[in-house]
């Protein structure tokens, strides 16, 4: 059954971070369309990747995530570092969103600088979490990062300077 439920999962994020990745570049594809019937067709591929595969695979991918925390009792600090990143993602989910309803108004434009930007975000955001689930790195747990002089302990492998 676990194995069926991580299988799920990663196929939904898959599909979800492709979706997240490729959309801008459907959006940037607005500037160029001066035809209405063109435009149209724009705009009900740009609604239906969001609204028919990207959304749903997010839920999927959100919802087999949760289903498997409480299956595998993932209670690590790496966890917690891809729960932010995975939070962060949705949070661009949500903005595309808000883009796709903005976009195809009579004066929507989505510049390049933007796609470039959004792209490389989200592009970080995925490999962010692929390494902390691959790498699973250890980090300090947060009782050790509360105790006097934590911080220092923290900081000296960069700190070029010695210390007492």
């Amino acid at each position: 059954m676990t194995e069926i439920l991580k299988a799920l999962h990663i196929a939904a994020i898959a599909v979800w971070s492709a979706g997240l990745l490729s959309l801008p570049a459907l959006y940037v594809q607005r500037r160029h369309v001066r035809h209405d019937d063109d435009l149209h067709r724009l705009q009900r591929m740009v609604r239906f990747s969001y609204i028919a595969l990207v959304s749903p695979m997010a839920f999927v991918g959100i919802a087999s995530g949760t289903a498997l925390i409480f299956v595998q009792t993932a209670v690590q600090p790496w966890f917690a570092a891809k729960m932010a990143f995975v939070a962060a993602l949705a949070f661009v989910h949500v903005l595309t969103g808000l883009v796709v309803v903005r976009l195809f108004r009579e004066d929507g434009v989505y510049p390049a600088w933007r796609f470039v930007a959004v792209t490389a975000a989200t592009a970080f955001l995925i490999a962010a979490i692929l390494w902390l689930v691959l790498a699973k790195p250890v980090i300090p747990q947060a009782a050790d990062m509360f105790r006097p002089g934590a911080l220092s302990g923290l900081l000296r492998p960069f700190n070029p300077w010695a210390t007492p």
